[in-house]
C-alpha cells in the first residue's frame, strides 16, 4: 500500500492520505479543556483524519518512505527560509522516484491583473494588496488580535514558476514541470486536489531522483 502525505491539509483530510497541519487552531481544538473555549468552538472543526504536523520542523514520516506528497496554498504562508526548509523536508520524506505536487498563488497573475486595471484607478493598489494578502487593513485589537494568533492567513512570500522551479532544483528535485488541475499521471492526487484552488494559480509537479 502506498504512503501519500499532505501537509497544510486544513479541512481536507481524505482517509487514503496521511494529512498534516500545523495550525495553532488545530492544536487548540485537540487540547482537552482548551477545546471548550469559544475561540476553539467557533473555528471550523478539523476532520479526525488531519493530525498535527509541522513540515518546517519535520513531519513524523520516516525518510524515503512516501510515494506522493501534496500541499495546496501552503508554501506562500511560509517565510523564504521556512519554505526552503519545507521543500527539503518534502524531499527527505519521499522515496526515490516519489512525486511532489503543489498549488499556490501566482504572483505574476496578480501583477498582470494589477497592471491591467491600474491606469488612473484609485482602487488598483488596494486590490493588489488584498489579492496578495501581504498587508494589514487594520491593526488587530482585542479579540481580533487573539484570533490572529491562531490564524495563518497572511502570505509571507509570493512565487512565480521560475523562482519556485529554481528552489525545487536546489532542494534536489528533478523532472520539474508546471502543472494544471487533474493533469497528473498519479490518480491518487484526485483525492486531495480541488479545482477552485487551481484557478489562476501556480501549480507544479516534481520528483525525487530514482535510485
Amino acid at each position: 500500500m502506498s504512503l501519500n502525505i499532505q501537509y497544510g491539509a486544513g479541512l481536507c483530510g481524505p482517509p487514503t492520505w496521511r494529512n498534516y497541519d500545523s495550525s495553532p487552531m488545530l492544536r487548540l481544538q485537540r487540547t482537552p479543556l482548551l477545546n471548550l473555549l469559544p475561540l476553539a468552538r467557533n473555528g471550523a472543526p478539523y476532520p479526525k483524519t488531519v493530525v498535527f504536523g509541522d513540515v518546517v520542523k519535520g513531519l513524523p514520516v520516516a525518510a524515503g518512505t512516501a510515494d506522493l506528497a501534496y500541499c495546496s496554498h501552503t508554501l506562500e504562508h511560509l517565510s523564504l527560509a521556512d519554505c526552503r526548509a519545507a521543500l527539503r523536508e518534502t524531499w527527505r520524506c519521499l522515496k526515490p522516484g516519489g512525486v511532489f505536487r503543489a498549488v499556490l498563488p501566482d504572483i505574476r497573475v496578480i501583477c498582470r491583473e494589477y497592471l491591467a486595471t491600474a491606469g488612473n484607478s484609485p482602487d488598483a493598489a488596494l486590490m493588489f494588496m488584498r489579492n496578495t494578502c501581504l498587508g494589514l487593513e487594520e491593526t488587530p485589537k482585542g479579540l481580533k488580535r487573539l484570533r490572529m494568533m491562531f490564524s495563518r492567513d497572511a502570505h509571507l512570500w509570493m512565487w512565480d514558476y521560475p523562482a519556485m522551479a529554481a528552489e525545487l532544483t536546489a532542494a534536489g528535485f528533478v523532472a520539474i514541470r508546471p502543472a494544471n488541475f487533474g493533469d497528473s499521471a498519479h490518480q491518487d492526487f484526485n483525492a486531495v486536489e480541488s479545482a477552485p484552488r487551481w484557478e489562476n494559480a501556480l501549480g507544479f509537479e516534481a520528483a525525487e531522483p530514482r535510485a
